[in-house]
């Protein structure tokens, strides 16, 4: 067995370097705007008809650049589970 002593100041800028780099990889970053299949998945819903309601209701955000194209503000959905939340007893 091996020991390594380590100076109090030499510690602490090894354990802040780890908990930069452990930081710097659960950082990922999530895109605003998400395809129709991701916002599905999110929603757990399985019809696109119930997407269109949601948009035809305005529940949720969505974007169309182009005609075939719709894509759906991540922040919107979450908002909308959110609101459509059931505390528990």
């Amino acid at each position: 067995m091996e020991v390594i002593c380590l100076e109090e100041p030499a510690f602490y800028a090894l354990i802040e370097q780890v908990v930069a780099r452990i930081n710097e990889k659960n950082n990922t970053q999530f895109d605003k705007w998400i395809s129709d299949d991701t916002a599905m998945q999110l929603l757990n819903v399985k019809s696109k008809t119930t997407m269109q309601k949601l948009r035809d209701e305005g529940k949720i955000r969505f974007s169309q650049p182009q005609k075939k194209i719709i894509l759906y503000d991540r922040d919107s959905i979450n908002d909308y589970l959110e609101a459509n939340v059931k505390n528990t007893f």
